[in-house]
C-alpha cells in the first residue's frame, strides 16, 4: 500500500468532540515488535478451579450457588464499596474522598466456555434484563450518581478469569467518557434542537457501508469516526437515557444485535474475539436528559489477528487517536463473514 492509497484524513468524533486521524496506509507497515500468540484451546464447560463456575468456592470464602442462568454477586475485590476507608486529607490543590459505591460481577452463563457470541439471543436477552435491573436498582441509591456496566473479554485486555462475565461499577461520580458524551449531546441539542445520536444513525443509514445489523428497533455499525479498527456501536433507535427505558421488543432486538455483532467478531478470524464492551448510559441523579441516547460500544484491541492496537504517543501523550484502518474496510470485512458462528456445529 502506497502513501496515496487507502483513507488518509482526519474525522471528527461528534460524541467526544475531538479529531481522529485515519491513516489506513499504515496498516501493513513493517512490524518487528510484539505480536499476539494463537489463542489457547477451547476451555471446558466446567472448570473446578474457576471461582465463577456454579458451586465453586470464591476467594472470599463464599460458595457460588449451582446457578443455571445469569448470576450476580458483589465483587470480592471491589474498586468502590461501603467498606472503603476515609481518605487522608491531602494538601491544596489536591482533593480526596472515600471510594463510595457498589461493584458487582455478572456471570453471563453457568458454562465456563460460553461467550455472548455462542449464547442464544434469548439468553443474551436475560443479560440485557440484568443490566437494566442493576442500572435501575443501583441508580436509586443516594450515594450513586452513575452506573457503568461493561465486559472485558480476552487475555489481551487483561481479563483475570476466562469465564464469560461482566461487571457493574455504581459510583459517586460520572465516568469521564459518558460525561463528555453528555456535554456534547447537550450542546448539539442546544444548537440544533436535535438528538445527536439520531443524526449519527441517519448518517450511517444514508451511507450504508458500515452497517452490520439493523431491524425496526436497533442498529449496529462501525462508526465513521471509529478509533479502534473493529469498533462497533449497538444503538437502540428510540432515545432512552438508560437501557431500562427500553420495552420488551426493543430489549429483545438489542440482544439480537449483540448476538449478530459478536458472532461476526468471532467468525472474522475464527477465534474468540477480544474486546472491551461498555454501556453508555446517563447519570442516575434524576436529571431529565432528553438529548442523551444510551448505547453499547465494543472496542476490540486487535487490528490484525496477531497484532494489537497499541496506545502510544498520540493516544496517551496527546489524547487523540490515530487509526491504522479505514472503518469502511473493517466493516466490509465483518459483513463478509457468515452470520452463523463457526463453532455452531461442534458438540459442547
Amino acid at each position: 500500500m502506497t502513501l496515496q492509497s487507502g483513507v488518509w484524513e482526519e474525522r471528527w468524533h461528534p460524541l467526544r468532540e475531538e479529531w481522529i486521524i485515519v491513516a489506513a496506509h499504515r496498516q501493513n507497515r513493517p512490524w518487528i515488535g510484539q505480536t499476539v500468540t494463537t489463542p489457547p484451546p477451547r476451555d471446558p464447560v466446567y472448570d473446578p478451579t474457576c471461582y465463577l463456575c456454579p458451586g465453586n468456592m470464591r476467594v472470599s470464602g463464599n460458595q457460588n450457588p449451582t446457578y443455571g442462568g445469569v448470576y450476580v454477586f458483589d465483587n470480592d475485590h471491589p474498586c468502590v464499596g461501603p467498606l472503603a476507608p476515609p481518605p487522608v486529607t491531602p494538601p491544596w490543590p489536591y482533593r480526596a474522598r472515600r471510594a463510595d459505591g457498589i461493584a458487582r460481577v455478572i456471570c453471563f452463563s453457568p458454562a465456563h466456555n460460553q461467550t455472548l457470541a455462542e449464547m442464544a439471543p434469548s439468553a443474551i436477552a436475560d443479560v440485557v434484563q440484568v443490566w437494566q435491573q442493576q442500572t435501575y436498582d443501583l441508580g436509586q441509591r443516594p450515594e450513586v450518581n452513575h452506573v457503568l456496566c461493561f465486559e472485558n473479554k480476552g487475555a489481551v485486555v487483561g481479563v483475570s478469569n476466562p469465564h464469560p462475565h461482566g461487571q457493574v461499577y455504581a459510583t459517586n461520580f460520572v465516568f469521564k467518557t459518558m460525561e463528555t458524551e453528555l456535554f456534547a449531546a447537550q450542546r448539539f441539542w442546544h444548537d440544533h434542537n436535535r438528538v445527536l445520536m439520531h443524526e449519527i444513525i441517519a448518517a450511517e443509514q444514508q451511507d450504508g457501508r458500515r452497517i452490520l445489523y439493523e431491524d425496526d428497533h436497533t442498529i449496529a455499525f462501525v462508526p465513521y469516526f471509529a478509533r479502534y479498527a473493529y469498533e462497533v456501536y449497538v444503538v437502540p433507535k428510540r432515545t432512552v437515557a438508560h437501557l431500562y427505558g427500553l420495552n420488551v421488543a426493543e430489549s429483545q432486538s438489542l440482544a439480537q444485535a449483540i448476538s449478530a455483532v459478536t458472532i461476526r467478531f468471532d467468525n472474522l478470524w475464527q477465534m474468540s474475539f477480544p474486546y472491551v464492551m461498555s454501556l453508555h448510559q446517563a447519570p442516575t441523579d434524576g436529571s431529565q436528559l432528553p438529548f442523551f441516547h444510551a448505547f453499547l460500544a465494543f472496542h476490540p484491541p486487535l487490528r490484525r489477528p496477531d497484532l494489537l492496537k497499541y496506545l502510544a504517543g498520540p493516544e496517551i501523550g496527546g489524547g487523540n487517536f490515530l487509526s491504522d484502518t479505514a472503518p469502511e474496510a473493517t466493516a466490509a470485512a465483518l459483513q463478509a463473514v457468515t452470520a452463523v458462528h463457526y463453532r455452531a456445529s461442534e458438540v459442547q
